[in-house]
């Protein structure tokens, strides 16, 4: 047996697949992962030769090329075309687009450049390339990501596997908290990182094939018809651009300690008390004293950013100490008579609040249903993210608030009636709680059931279990470590849906037709072995997890989905 271009086992290359439906998911992931395994252990090695050599081979495999366009035709800009308008719609253009994933005469198109509103009233410009473009991003970014994560900082937690905000803030609170830990605060600010990193740095240091990194590098914007050159800067929107600056500023962490170790000595090391914790290009600096850190380590930083083409933003950067407190990733840290609380800060709030609103007055004329239908996503997501900290009156506030509001927008709806027959018919009792947003709803069984707005106030406080900072998702030892993370992660973001927690732990967090992980990134669909429409129920029994495009795959090809055995 052996494994063919096409990412088949087979004695022969006919075993390869004739189109998209029948491409052998599991194989596929499979045989990337062995790749990415190898490209780690190379990179770990320090045999740099032998990692861009593996590299080479996995951009010309059939199988990373198959997994970078099921990437980009699964993820949330599926539907949203570049500057030539095309999109990836159909499994004959899914299929027909491996094979041009090339480096032979591959010539990016400019970016198409929109604006998103930012909470501060600015616009973000985002770059937004083309299907091609985006899965050859994709497809590179299969052989960088080993070599980046074995070369990552402990310590920063932004658009790396297995790793979140609240992983960055479980380390501030480990930095901060005690009576002898550090007590002020480098709260630092990027001005412009994406527009101004300077290309020939990158040229020169991101481990990647040299000639696609600087097409894509110099490929040009199209801003309001106009098309404009790019010579500095990495744009926002690309699959692979997280990377890059993740790249960018890998060292940060790392290079300093070796230079404040060089200067003062280990043992002095430790009383120093720095640490840096950073989400992609937002990082904190803790040390012993003020003075510490803003005149030696600020200076050093700016050397280090000033290489890339970068500097700190005067206006935002500051040194505070704790008792004052400072906001970072939508948490505010602050001591309180010596104990730290780690609170939802004002301005997320606010710009949450802002949302809601936002929501509820644009649809004064839509159904009770549909309303809480658009706004418990948002509750949940939201109270979800500020779950692992002190966060109980922020969330009873924004309960009163949003009663408030929801009030209003019933009296808009009927100003003619009283107060009463409003209370009626849009709230409700349920056990021991008054004033519940809800309507009664019909399943699909035919039943009925109370659909209720979600109550943040109800929300369990539960603290954050953070990954261990020595991690690598592509190093065989951290293996087992990384599937129980995975797992309990998933669990946790399933609370909501017990129904999914039970099939997801049943299944052992693998898809049911392919045997491969599901995350948050893959996603998955809930799908029924014997379909409703021939007389199959909603019990757990007949439902498994799998990924969309198995899923998708299942249904076009006719298959049948064993129940997995649960362990």
């Amino acid at each position: 047996m052996r494994v063919t271009d096409g990412g088949q086992v087979g004695s022969a290359s006919s075993h390869a697949p004739t189109d998209w439906a029948s491409i052998d998911w599991k194989l596929v992931q499979r045989n990337v992962r062995v790749m990415q395994h190898r490209v780690a252990k190379a990179t770990q090695e320090g045999d740099w030769r032998r990692a861009k050599a593996l590299q080479r081979m996995l951009t010309r495999s059939f199988s990373a090329k198959a997994l970078a366009v099921k990437r980009v035709t699964e993820n949330q800009g599926k539907r949203t075309a570049g500057v030539d308008g095309k999109l990836w719609d159909t499994p004959q253009q899914k299929y027909a687009a491996i094979a041009g994933l090339k480096k032979h005469r591959y010539r990016p198109l400019p970016l198409r450049r929109v604006y998103i509103p930012k909470s501060n009233g600015k616009e973000r410009p985002l770059g937004i390339p083309t299907m091609k473009d985006r899965a050859m991003q994709a497809l590179h970014l299969l052989v960088l990501d080993p070599v980046l994560e074995s070369v990552s900082d402990p310590n920063s937690y932004g658009f790396r596997k297995n790793r979140c905000t609240a992983d960055a803030m479980s380390q501030i609170f480990l930095q901060t908290c005690r009576k002898v830990s550090a007590q002020w605060v480098l709260d630092a600010d990027i001005e412009g990182f994406f527009d101004h990193i300077n290309h020939q740095w990158m040229l020169d240091n991101v481990c990647m094939d040299k000639v696609v990194l600087r097409r894509w590098l110099k490929s040009g914007v199209v801003d309001r018809g106009q098309l404009f050159a790019t010579n500095e800067g990495t744009p926002q929107g690309g699959i692979i651009s997280p990377a890059l600056a993740n790249w960018t500023l890998n060292g940060l962490e790392t290079q300093l300690l070796t230079h404040l170790t060089q200067r003062h000595g280990v043992s002095k090391l430790q009383k120093l008390k720095v640490g840096v914790i950073r989400y992609a290009d937002d990082f904190v600096v803790t040390g012993a004293s003020q003075e510490l850190l803003e005149t030696e380590i600020r200076p050093w930083i700016e050397a280090f950013l000033a290489e890339r083409g970068l500097r700190l933003s005067n206006a935002k950067t500051r040194v505070v100490h704790i008792d004052q407190g400072f906001d970072f990733l939508g948490w505010n840290f602050r001591k309180y008579s010596g104990k730290l609380l780690i609170k939802p800060s004002k301005k997320n709030v606010q710009v949450f609040y802002e949302k809601l609103q936002k929501v509820i007055g644009d649809n004064l004329s839509v159904t009770h249903e549909q309303l809480i239908a658009m706004l418990n996503p948002m509750l949940r997501g939201w109270t979800q993210y500020h779950r692992p900290v002190v966060a109980k009156e922020a969330f009873t506030r924004l309960d009163w608030l949003l009663h408030w509001r929801l009030w209003r927008w019933a009296k808009r709806r009927h100003p003619t009636k009283s107060a009463d027959w409003i209370r009626k018919k849009y709230w409700r009792t349920v056990d021991d709680r008054n004033w519940v947003f809800a309507t009664p709803v019909k399943t699909p069984t035919g039943n009925k059931e109370l659909m209720e707005l979600y109550e943040l106030s109800a929300t369990s406080i539960e603290r954050h279990k953070k990954v261990k900072g020595a991690y690598h998702p592509y190093d065989r030892q951290w293996e087992e470590y990384g599937e129980t993370l995975r797992q309990e992660r998933m669990l946790q973001s399933m609370r909501y849906r017990k129904e999914w927690a039970r099939l997801y732990a049943d299944q052992r967090g693998l898809c049911a037709l392919c045997g491969y992980e599901m995350d948050l990134d893959s996603g998955w669909h809930d799908h029924h072995i014997q379909y409703r429409m021939d007389g199959g129920s909603d019990a757990l029994g007949n439902r498994v997890l799998l990924h969309p495009e198995c899923h998708r795959r299942v249904h076009s090809l006719g298959l049948t989905v064993v129940k997995p055995v649960s362990v």
